[in-house]
């Protein structure tokens, strides 16, 4: 068996510590003991992307995507992006941007250079925050995948993100007929119904870990703001 080997380590503020392992040519990122994204099982992290554009009707989308990770979010977004869009990119940990320049680079290639990209160092609520109050334009999606399910288990501060009053925010910022996608290790029905009693259009889907239909099943839901909201 091969063996994993430690490559660097960085701390989430208000949270735990991220180990970035490899293990032969793979890659994984952990919280510990748990495995929170890896180089073998990043396809429904991609889904996340394709599947909320696929919704999308604007010409010229505005997205946020909380969470950088391994970029395979961002990477499917850029790949599916109309020529106008534009996506901005919200990491709290600076080490994570510094893995894809550095031992992540082969999986970064240029994206991180992308004109119609932008990787921010901040927490995703602080952008959330300032389209309500004005500060910035609205988004057409806002895409999560800053913990692994809506519990706020990466970093403390990201549970505000899936109360009533985090998701009732994250609506205001999107504009008419945007669309809230959400990345989970496993379903949740009371958080399914959190989102349809703030108004959403609720579609969940299960994606598998990998593209050949092996792998966990991972959770994704597609909150669908009404158009006259």
């Amino acid at each position: 068996m091969l063996p994993r080997e430690t490559i660097a380590t960085a701390q989430i503020p208000g949270g735990d510590t991220l180990t970035l392992v490899s293990h032969g040519r793979d890659f994984i990122i952990m919280l510990g003991r748990d495995e929170l994204m890896g180089t073998r099982m990043q396809f429904s992290e991609e889904q996340l992307a394709l599947l909320t554009l696929e919704r999308l009707t604007a010409p010229a989308p505005r997205i946020l995507i909380g969470g950088y990770g391994m970029g395979f979010t961002y990477r499917a977004a850029l790949a599916k992006l109309p020529p106008k869009g534009r996506i901005v990119v919200a990491e709290v940990v600076p080490e994570i941007i510094d893995w894809a320049h550095g031992p992540l680079a082969h999986l970064t290639g240029n994206t991180l250079a992308d004109p119609h990209g932008e990787v921010v160092l901040c927490d995703v609520a602080a952008i959330v925050d300032d389209a309500n109050d004005g500060t910035c334009d609205k988004f057409d999606a806002i895409l999560l995948d800053v913990d692994n399910g809506p519990d706020g288990i990466v970093r403390d501060g990201n549970e505000r993100l899936y109360t009533r009053t985090g998701i009732a925010r994250m609506r205001d910022a999107l504009k008419p007929g945007g669309v809230l996608s959400i990345w989970s290790a496993a379903p949740d029905h009371k958080f399914t119904g959190r989102l349809k009693d703030a108004g959403f259009l609720v579609d969940v889907q299960t994606v598998r870990a990998r593209p050949n239909n092996k792998g966990p099943h991972h959770t994704i839901w597609f909150a669908t703001k009404g158009q006259k909201s």
